[in-house]
């Protein structure tokens, strides 16, 4: 569920260079060119900042928060191989890791800590924040295309099997062992996400025509819907309702198509049928004869509702979510434009979604630096980190990135990096775990980690 900003989708009227949901959707973390800020999404519908740190972290391309709890982890583009996990709350810093490469993606849940490398996978216990596992050699994944169940049982992890066709390998990161290889698509994929129970894998390829739906740890295809016919796109993200009852899908193009996904029921035969149901059983007779192509075009379902992309945020980057406020089921979505969106989908009856709310996520609050909270946070993290290089940027930093390249890429060509003490460590290993604090966050604490709400509408 990441973003990052790149060629025509940059944002050069912002300082936005992540935006990313936690994993139960009630927070969003935005990270900048001159820190990271907090917002929570409140029963009233809006968006409301809770926290902010300025000039103290800059560059933050990640930063990811773990449910509404106070543990966060952090990469800052001045030093893209490292990791950083704070309490902000407490102003302590819990750890930090380097890495023997960039750091593309980070993805976390109660029990896990997962960081993607370019060819490799780091699994860390959350409770220690040990690395309990590591996955090697997988194929070229650039983008760190990966995805962590939220589920405590079921603890998978998707990431590309393969660099050349839409292959989704599942590991399984409580036992340590994989699980499937799903054949997904003929072309490589461009997004992956589980449902809130870990039961369902939704996948896009490069092509971004056709999302399909998995059954997990069996592999089997559950659904299949198509986004469009003539034009390709490049999904930027898919997100289950909490009930996985329904699926969105957003991409570069004006269109977030939202999904249902239950099965339909049979209506029992009439006596006197009308031409259309003639009609409807013909077709079905003639999928049978057509080429594979031809016929999956027929059987594939369209989408129930869209959420047309207001004009400011059409040719930004967008990330988008699905939960229920209230009961009633919102379509949340932030954009590279420095705005969220909130849209209300009707369960009922789909059609076009309608706005709610915008909420600009740029702006700085008036109060920022006012806020007591903030500044001690502030200046308890600057005495508990460690020291980096002022590692100076290239003029080249604010130049637009080609669309398809890669966090990974942009950091090699963008960033002159100097090897700090703890790099040195290790060649082309985990470098090294540094203070440990031992005010980790206990996992039993209820006012950390309120249980997980699975509601859905009336």
């Amino acid at each position: 569920m990441n973003l990052v900003n790149g060629g025509s989708m940059s944002n050069e009227s912002n300082d936005i260079l992540f935006v990313n949901f936690n994993q139960d959707c009630t927070s969003l973390a935005v990270g900048t060119k001159t820190g990271y800020r907090l917002y929570t999404i409140n029963s009233l519908e809006k968006l409301q900042e809770t926290f902010s740190c300025e000039r103290e972290i800059e560059d933050i391309c990640i930063v990811e928060r773990l449910f509404s709890s106070s543990l966060i982890a952090i990469v800052s583009m001045a030093n893209p191989r490292k990791l950083r996990v704070y309490h902000f709350k407490k102003g302590t810093e819990i750890c930090n890791y380097c890495y023997s490469n960039t750091v593309l993606s980070v993805r976390l849940n109660r029990n896990r800590l997962v960081v993607c490398l370019e060819e490799r996978i780091d699994i860390h216990n959350i409770s220690d924040m040990r690395v309990i596992h590591t996955i090697r050699d997988i194929p070229s994944n650039p983008k760190g295309l990966c995805s962590l169940s939220v589920d405590n049982e079921k603890s998978y992890l998707a990431y590309p099997g393969s660099s050349q066709v839409g292959e989704v390998q599942i590991f399984d990161t409580i036992n340590l062992r994989p699980i499937t290889m799903i054949p997904a698509h003929d072309s490589p994929l461009s997004s992956v996400a589980f449902d809130w129970h870990g039961s369902k894998l939704a996948t896009a390829s490069e092509k971004g025509t056709v999302i399909r739906v998995f059954s997990v740890p069996q592999g089997k295809r559950l659904f299949e819907f198509r986004r469009g016919i003539k034009r390709n796109a490049t999904i930027y993200s898919l997100s289950f309702s909490p009930d996985s009852l329904f699926l969105s899908a957003s991409s570069n193009l004006e269109t977030v198509h939202i999904f249902r996904l239950d099965v339909p029921k049979e209506k029992p035969q009439e006596d006197n049928q009308s031409w259309m149901s003639y009609f409807n059983k013909a077709v079905q007779s003639a999928v049978t004869y057509l080429p594979t192509q031809a016929s999956e075009v027929l059987t594939q379902d369209r989408a129930f509702a869209t959420v047309n992309v207001p004009n400011s945020a059409l040719n930004h980057r967008n990330i988008c979510a699905l939960n229920y406020i209230q009961k009633n089921l919102r379509l949340l979505m932030a954009s590279a434009d420095g705005y969220f969106y909130m849209f209300d989908v009707n369960t009922h009856e789909g059609g076009i979604c309608k706005l709610l709310t915008q909420s600009s996520i740029h702006v700085p609050s008036s109060n920022m630096f006012n806020n007591s909270l903030g500044k001690e946070v502030v200046s308890n993290i600057s005495n508990h980190q460690n020291s980096v290089d002022n590692t100076m940027v290239n003029d080249s930093k604010n130049d637009s990135l080609n669309d398809d390249c890669s966090y990974a890429q942009a950091a090699s060509k963008n960033i002159k990096k100097n090897p700090d003490n703890n790099e040195q460590i290790v060649n082309s290993e985990l470098a090294s775990q540094v203070g440990v604090s031992n005010n980790l966050l206990k996992l039993s604490d209820t006012a950390e980690f309120p249980p997980m709400l699975s509601t859905r509408s009336n």
